[in-house]
């Protein structure tokens, strides 16, 4: 009898796919990965230090928030009475109502106006266009605070001192916001708007039911970022409004804070609620946010 000879078998497709699989698990993550990654990590610790701080410091007795040495946790347990002081000494749901109204008008009428602008400096060729342009680029570079003794003496002009308008108009032309658009406008294939032309389609046809409907991610990213600035202003709305009942949440908490003297809690607990909006509207349009930035390609250019 003779001796079977062994066999050596191929490892097959899987086997093969296995171990491949395995030597990119293996691989190495880069050295410049890292350092990014640890440098993202202590930013975010470095923002998210003073929303802790204010939030914790809201929930402490004056006693325990103005004691030395600070403490970080309250002794005495957490306590909700800042936050019903401030509630219960202003006028804090009518506040944030008038903040809700002016900034959604605000919105709206920049992203209108901010469309037909971009629009029309994307796709259509005048003379001067150019220098439009390079207006709006150089506009951006001037600081807002310039504006508002002119601001103000229109307002004044126009009557409209103390009155929602008056918080609105002076807001809704944003330069950034057009260049933006119109940056965007421009990846826009050509040919599509020249077949709607041969069709018959006018320009504001063409714009409704062609450019926007192709630019809704950068359009709910420019509005969310209208929204907040809106939101968060408080020179304007506190020089052009007297009037308790017209204030926005900013200046109406600002009120309150005159009235009670410096008392840490109650500040910290008015900061929490001006930005808790503004974090529940981030926390479900983060997507729209993130990808309206990466769409926009002002970043490589």
């Amino acid at each position: 009898m003779t001796a079977a000879t062994p066999t050596l078998s191929r490892p097959g497709p899987a086997a093969s796919a296995g171990a491949t699989s395995l030597g990119r698990r293996r691989k190495k993550i880069p050295p410049a990965r890292i350092i990014a990654f640890v440098i993202l990590v202590v930013l975010a610790f470095a923002w998210l230090v003073p929303v802790l701080w204010a939030t914790l410091t809201s929930l402490k007795t004056e006693a325990e928030a103005a004691a030395m040495p600070v403490s970080i946790f309250p002794k005495s347990g957490f306590t909700l009475g800042s936050y019903i002081e401030v509630l219960s000494a202003g006028r804090v749901p009518r506040w944030a109502w008038n903040s809700l109204f002016t900034s959604a008008m605000v919105t709206l009428i920049t992203v209108i106006i901010s469309s037909l602008a971009g629009y029309a400096l994307s796709r259509m060729r005048f003379a001067g266009r150019k220098l439009i342009i390079s207006m709006i680029l150089a506009s951006i570079m001037i600081p807002a605070q310039i504006l508002i003794v002119p601001l103000f003496q229109l307002m004044l002009t126009l009557n409209l001192v103390d009155t929602y308008w008056g918080i609105i108009l002076p807001q809704v032309v944003a330069a950034p916001m057009v260049f933006i658009l119109m940056k965007f406008f421009d990846q826009i294939p050509y040919e599509l708007e020249e077949a709607a032309l041969m069709d018959g389609a006018s320009r504001f046809r063409i714009l409704l039911s062609i450019i926007l409907p192709l630019s809704r991610p950068i359009l709910g990213a420019v509005s969310i970022f209208v929204f907040i600035g809106a939101w968060n202003n408080f020179l304007w709305p506190f020089i052009v409004v007297n009037d308790a009942n017209l204030m926005t949440l900013p200046t109406g908490l600002q009120t309150v804070i005159s009235a009670y003297g410096i008392q840490y809690a109650q500040n910290m607990a008015q900061a929490v609620l001006a930005a808790l909006p503004l974090i529940v509207v981030f926390l479900f349009f983060q997507r729209q946010i993130i990808k309206g930035i990466s769409t926009t390609g002002i970043a490589g250019t």
